[in-house]
Formats: C-alpha cells, structure tokens, sequence
C-alpha cells in the first residue's frame, strides 16, 4: 500500500502556539481594527505578561500531546516498508530543498537583487504579447515565437541590442550590489571569480548572445510542447 507523508502524525504546537491558537479568535474580536502584524505583536506580548503559573498549563498540555505523537509515529514508522521509508525520505529532503530555494529567493528580493538581463527573445515577447494573436498565454507564446523565427538577422538586431544594453545595466548593478554586499558582511552572496564574466570581443559577445537567444528559443519550443500535449 502506497503511503503519503501527508499520513505521517503533525507534531504537536508548542505551549506559544496553543496559547495563540486558543485566544486569536478573541484578541481579534476585541481589537478588529488590528492588522495581523499588529494582532501577532499583541498575542506575543499577552503571553510575554503571562504568569509562569498559567505558561505551564500550556506546557504540560504540549507535554502530553507530545507522548501521544510519538507513540503514533512509531506506529506509522512501523507500517513502512524499506522501499517506503526510502521514498519517504527522498520526498522530504526535496520538499525541504524546495523550501531552502523558496527562502533564499526571497531572502534575495528583500535585499534587492538586481533582475537578470534579458535575452532579445525576451525582449520582443514582452514588447508584442499584449498584440499578439491567440486566446490563451501559451497560444501567444507560440505565435511570437514563430514570428521571431521569421525575423531575418537584420529585424532581430535591435532586439538583440537591448539585450546587450541590458546585459551592461546588469553588470553595473550587480558590482554596486555586490559591493553593498560586503559592507554588511554577506560575501556568501558575492558571485566567484569564475562565473563573473570575461570581457569579450565585439564578435565574442554577438556570438554569445545569438546562442543565448537560440536557447531561450529552445525553451519556450519545450515548453510550448509540453503545454500542447
């Protein structure tokens, strides 16, 4: 029998949380004109001002809720196959890998990374979607796709110079980011030495970009594929 990690018992609330769970619903009321932030904050507070006396109510509560999850752990555990227990395992290292990439990602935003450049592909769908023909996103995509694949190299060239301008813009922003970076002690997010880009030759660099846009294109003929089937 196939079983999900979604069966696995929830491990029980913290004294914080249970205290939180059972008295949001009457904060709120008294203060409705609260945000959640503000909400949050005043909870946080109330059972900062709680008597130790009143804290361990919450936390022999937790205590006994504890006993009960493991034995039902060790239940659940029990039921599992080798191969199961296997799956299990790699579903939970990748949906904790999923979650370490969502909050470095964010974590990036707040600090204000610079937006990658973009390819001249990228460039012509975002200046021709809203014009272009088809009902859905991905029937646009399809019909810009096949009209940058009509462009000769010479329709193509302002495009792939915007992308070389915005390559530029990138690079100046991400050196003053980076810069700022070091300043409050975050070099874990300074890109190395080999991945910063070398200065290239007019030719070099056209180069670049015309197989950067042939994969861009490669892309969204995937994805446009995978969309139709």
């Amino acid at each position: 029998r196939g079983i999900s990690s979604d069966e696995r018992p929830k491990r029980p609330l913290t004294a914080y949380f249970r205290f939180v769970k059972e008295n949001r619903s009457a904060f709120k009321q008294k203060n409705p004109e609260m945000s959640n932030l503000e909400l949050v904050r005043k909870i946080a507070g109330a059972w900062k001002e709680l008597p130790a006396a009143q804290k361990q109510v919450y936390e022999e509560a937790r205590k006994t809720d504890w006993q009960r999850y493991e034995q039902q752990l060790a239940i659940y555990k029990a039921q599992l196959t080798p191969a199961q227990a296997a799956a299990l395992k790699e579903e939970r290292r990748k949906r904790l890998a999923k979650r370490r990439l969502f909050r470095a990602k964010r974590e990036l935003t707040v600090l204000g990374k610079p937006k990658r450049s973009r390819s001249g592909f990228n460039i012509f769908v975002s200046e021709n979607f809203q014009e272009s023909e088809g009902i859905t996103p991905v029937a646009k995509l399809k019909q810009l796709f096949d009209a940058w694949q009509k462009l000769s190299s010479s329709q193509k060239q302002p495009y792939l110079q915007l992308a070389e301008d915005d390559k530029v813009r990138y690079e100046n922003e991400m050196k003053s980011w980076e810069a700022k970076m070091v300043e409050l002690g975050r070099e874990d997010l300074i890109r190395s030495r080999t991945q910063r880009p070398k200065k290239k030759t007019a030719e070099t660099a056209k180069k670049d970009e015309t197989a950067k846009a042939s994969s861009h294109e490669n892309k969204a003929k995937l994805k446009l594929k995978k969309s139709e089937e």
